[in-house]
């Protein structure tokens, strides 16, 4: 096989196809039209002209021709790409697009045009979410109808003893598509004003000792369910933020509404892999974003049910960064 181009995408291209012989290539040459000294390849591995290549793919039986040029070039390779396709050569074209996009994308097709796919996530597939949401509504109606209301009666009465005020909080929270939703949770402060705008903190004198006790086991977390059932949340994905926090780190944070493609969850991703509770500095929530985002990216059913299972497991033990 022979690579056109001799910049850095050939170079990139060079290197993956040399450093695994399993691939099972002979290299045999870039072809380029630029001056020696804008190779970013080894100038003696360069065996002509684009030109060139008809004749020495003729004559050393090329199999298969990678077109690796630099954006702007590529048009140079068109009669190469004819030339194969009547030489039976197959020919690969590697896009010159890593500049401005360092992921993996995906390509497909909208009649005959073709069309990146900059986040494949496979709850874009209908039968991923159809499992997805079955699952949300099995789950949260069994829940709902069996340990839920024994919750209620003993938590409620220990909210209610506590302090003034109800059993449930409620609070208007980022969801998914940057829909705002009302987010149900157990009280487990007392009432204040700060309750829409300050995260809890370690010896937050607003938490009560009941308040306390839930946040620990995420037991505050529970009538969520209802959110769940609703369709307003999911058993698992990216833990709603307050609608004031969504406006701050949305100007701080790159890509951060990204996480909010995908509803937003009881427990996640970030949750069981240590981003929990205050977040303190902007690192902390970055982090989190990331979590979110590899959480979209790489969904699968069993990976929902290893965070459940690695959610209730911390609920036992408790969690440091719980209060």
């Amino acid at each position: 096989m022979i690579i056109l181009g001799a910049g850095n995408v050939a170079n990139e291209v060079y290197k993956a196809i040399t450093s695994n012989l399993s691939y099972g290539y002979k290299f045999m040459g870039f072809f380029d039209d630029r001056d020696a000294k804008d190779y970013v390849v080894q100038a003696d591995l360069v065996k002509g002209k684009i030109n060139d290549v008809p004749e020495f793919a003729k004559v050393k039986n090329i199999d298969e021709i990678i077109c690796a040029l630099p954006a702007g070039d590529d048009r140079k390779a068109m009669s190469i790409i004819e030339f194969a396709e009547n030489n039976m050569i197959r020919c690969y074209i590697v896009p010159d697009f890593k500049r401005f996009l360092t992921r993996k994308v995906t390509l497909s097709f909208l009649e005959n045009i073709p069309v990146i796919t900059l986040m494949d996530e496979p709850l874009l597939s209908t039968f991923n979410r159809v499992i997805k949401r079955s699952f949300d509504i099995f789950f949260s109606f069994l829940f709902l109808v069996t340990v839920f209301p024994i919750l209620c009666i003993v938590l409620g009465t220990a909210i209610k003893l506590s302090s003034p005020g109800p059993v449930f909080f409620r609070q208007k929270r980022t969801g998914k598509n940057g829909e705002d939703f009302y987010c149900v949770k157990f009280r487990t402060m007392k009432p204040n004003e700060d309750a829409d705008s300050v995260q809890a903190s370690k010896g937050d004198d607003r938490i009560t000792k009941i308040g306390a006790f839930m946040r620990k086991t995420n037991l505050d977390e529970m009538p969520q369910f209802i959110n769940v059932l609703l369709g307003d949340m999911s058993i698992v994905g990216p833990r709603p933020h307050m609608l004031k926090h969504t406006a701050e780190y949305s100007q701080l944070i790159d890509k951060y509404m990204v996480r909010h493609f995908a509803k937003p969850g009881i427990t996640g991703w970030a949750q069981v892999t240590g981003f929990r509770g205050e977040t303190k500095e902007l690192a902390e929530m970055e982090g989190r974003i990331q979590k979110d985002m590899w959480y979209i990216e790489n969904w699968t059913f069993w990976l929902d049910l290893k965070i459940i299972f690695l959610t209730v497991y911390n609920m036992v033990k408790g969690e440091e960064n719980a209060y």
